[in-house]
């Protein structure tokens, strides 16, 4: 891969002012905010809107039901720690309602929700201390005093959310008179004081406030706060928080970020933490740190990730397990591993523009962030198992979950990071479909969509992409308006895309097909209106087989179909069998018939209890037939089931 990071910086002004959660001030590729892009339907336009109605709403409720934004409340009044409720790092689910909704401002114009993040706001800004600091759970009399718990205290991964939540607002509304881009930035001020060069040398337990500070000196200008997440980033891996039972990795405190070879320790925080790491490494032109992380993220998606794109196989410290080890019924998969792992290769894409990290970002954002949240908006998986063995208990729409405990979509957990986390990924990812380069246009996402930018010179396009992806593999993009001269449209061709044909349609009637190659497909020409660029993805189904050094799934199979994992999920199975009873005909492909997908299976009857161990197989007769798959992220809709991913072959 390249590791070039190119010297074309952007206008200080566009830095601060492109809405996209990422907007380093140079890359390979340009971000394209809400500003220049829309998606007005499909799968993402569809989920967005539920986001929208319900997600946020449903959010806010259990803030205040839950207690944690009251605790802003109770802070303000003076009467903590009298009454306060939730997690130490309750603080931060507020911070990620304020983003979402900052960013749903920015892409709906929502005047209602508009008035509801003032009030939220306002009350945020009661709390804050004179000096700056701003926390529900520390530094008061009753309390621990600040910054004595940097392991698990979550002070700096509470303030980064609040500053990611400033950048947004003021990508979105620049300028705004809410006063929250102030909050923040005496925060990350007191920040900067506190943890500089002559503070305290030491960081959070929980990683987040890089990224934060990042994009916080970006929107602002200000250097320090760039200069501190370097810091944070510089002084990891040299075991300077607390052991634990789990090991200073779990921090990622057992080896310094340049020096380590993948992902390790608890999923979230590491994903975190790369990000953040190329957040600095771009912004200091740290060319090592840069290629250390390339190769990180190849080797965790090369062995450490699942087929969906969930990381993270262990639940007692929510952490990635060793190369290879990937049990399914054992799967965390926590969704906000998923939304961090997005975060990184999204950093990683628009450094050094390979096909490869969109790839990581398709299969995670439909087969993890799509898979969280119910069809109504109103409950989540916190973790995303690929087997469960188990059929599940419906959750109480008016009760708090314990975390990852259900096997079912709950309405809230008592760490509620997921929800909030999902709703601000939702409501930004217009983003994330499409960047400019100094030579055109890069779609990386498909979605019904507008595209209405300007390329490096100046020049104005508009693009219309037309698409029932992934129902469908046909994306059309129409152009509306297209700058005289010749520049590149780029559409990204998956990686399981064996196949694939663009065909361009020319306002004057001729029709030109166009090579693909290296997880691109490109047209270079000077476009008119009217023209057409079709990009043809095959979408038959198509079983694969795991590594065979991935030993909990050693001799099973599972369907793709386009960018989404089928499961087979016990609803589907008649005479009452478990999912654990089934089993694939081999030599059998998978068949599309009536919407769905059809695999070719055997079914046992459950064999009497013995002993399971034998000198020869002892399972009771099998009777063929065929079973319908559901897409994984739609299991679990129609109530209490068991439901696999890999299926053994008979």
């Amino acid at each position: 891969m390249s590791t070039t990071l190119p010297a074309r910086p952007l206008d200080p002004d566009t830095a601060r002012t492109v809405a996209a959660p990422v907007v380093p001030s140079h890359s390979r590729l340009r971000p394209l905010g809400l500003g220049d892009v829309r998606i007005t339907g499909g799968f993402w336009g569809e989920r967005q809107g539920v986001n929208a109605r319900h997600t946020l709403a449903h959010i806010l409720g259990r803030l205040e039901s839950e207690g944690w934004l009251p605790n802003f409340d109770r802070a303000t009044a003076g009467t903590l720690p009298l009454g306060r409720r939730g997690r130490e790092f309750s603080d931060s689910e507020v911070y990620k309602y304020l983003e979402a909704a900052a960013w749903e401002i920015g892409r709906s114009d929502d005047t209602a929700l508009e008035a509801t993040f003032r009030a939220v706001v306002d009350r945020v800004a009661a709390a804050q201390e004179d000096d700056g600091y701003l926390n529900t759970e520390f530094g008061r009399e009753g309390q621990q005093p600040r910054w004595s718990d940097l392991e698990w205290g979550h002070e700096l991964y509470c303030l980064g959310h609040l500053f990611q939540a400033a950048v947004a607002r003021e990508r979105t509304r620049p300028g705004a008179d809410d006063g929250l881009l102030l909050i923040a930035r005496r925060a990350a001020d007191l920040v900067c004081e506190v943890f500089g060069p002559d503070g305290i040398p030491a960081f959070c337990g929980h990683p987040e406030v890089e990224t934060a500070l990042a994009e916080l000196a970006r929107v602002t200008g200000d250097a320090r706060y760039a200069e501190q997440a370097a810091l944070f980033v510089a002084r990891r891996g040299h075991e300077t928080l607390a052991d634990i039972e789990w090991g200073r990795r779990y921090f990622q405190d057992d080896v310094p970020v340049r020096d380590a070879e993948a992902l390790s320790g608890h999923a979230v925080r590491a994903n975190y933490l790369a990000a953040g790491a190329v957040d600095v490494a771009v912004e200091s032109d740290d060319h090592e740190l840069l290629t250390s992380l390339r190769r990180q993220w190849a080797r965790t998606r090369g062995r450490r990730t699942y087929i969906t794109g969930g990381q993270g196989s262990h639940h007692q410290d929510e952490a990635f397990g060793d190369d290879w080890e990937l049990p399914s019924d054992r799967a965390y998969s926590e969704t906000c591993a998923g939304i961090a792992s997005v975060m990184f290769s999204w950093r990683l894409l628009l450094a050094g523009g390979e096909s490869a990290y969109a790839d990581l970002i398709e299969r995670t954002l439909f087969n993890v962030v799509a898979t969280s949240p119910a069809a109504d908006g109103r409950s989540f998986f916190y973790a995303n198992t690929l087997h469960q063995r188990v059929p599940g208990i419906v959750a109480d729409p008016d009760a708090t979950s314990p975390r990852a405990s259900s096997s079912l979509r709950a309405p809230w957990f008592d760490v509620s990071c997921c929800p909030p986390n999902v709703a601000r990924t939702l409501a930004s990812l217009d983003a994330y479909i499409a960047t400019a380069d100094d030579h055109g246009i890069q779609i990386h996402q498909y979605a019904p969509s507008e595209i209405r930018t300007t390329l490096s010179d100046g020049r104005a396009v508009s693009l219309d992409v037309a698409t029932r992806y992934p129902s469908e593999g046909s994306i059309r993009v129409s152009v509306i308006d297209s700058a005289d001269e010749p520049w590149t449209l780029s559409l990204r061709v998956p990686e399981w895309a064996d196949g694939a044909r663009l065909r361009v349609e020319g306002a004057d009637g001729v029709t030109q097909e166009a090579p693909t190659a290296g997880g691109w497909a490109r047209v270079h020409r000077a476009f008119r209106a009217g023209d057409v660029v079709e990009l043809e993805l095959p979408m038959a189904p198509r079983v694969v087989v795991p590594d065979p050094r991935i030993d909990a799934v050693r001799g099973c199979v599972a369907v793709e179909r386009g960018p989404e994992v089928l499961a087979l999920e016990s609803v589907d199975l008649d005479g009452g069998h478990d999912v654990g009873e089934v089993a694939v005909l081999p030599d059998v492909p998978p068949v599309e018939d009536g919407g769905r997908v059809w695999m070719s299976v055997t079914t046992r009857g459950s064999a009497p209890d013995g002993w399971p161990y034998g000198t020869e197989a002892t399972v009771a007769p099998a009777a063929a037939g065929r079973v319908a798959l559901v897409a994984y992220h739609d299991w679990g809709n129609r109530g209490p089931s068991t439901m696999r991913v890999w299926m053994p072959i008979a």
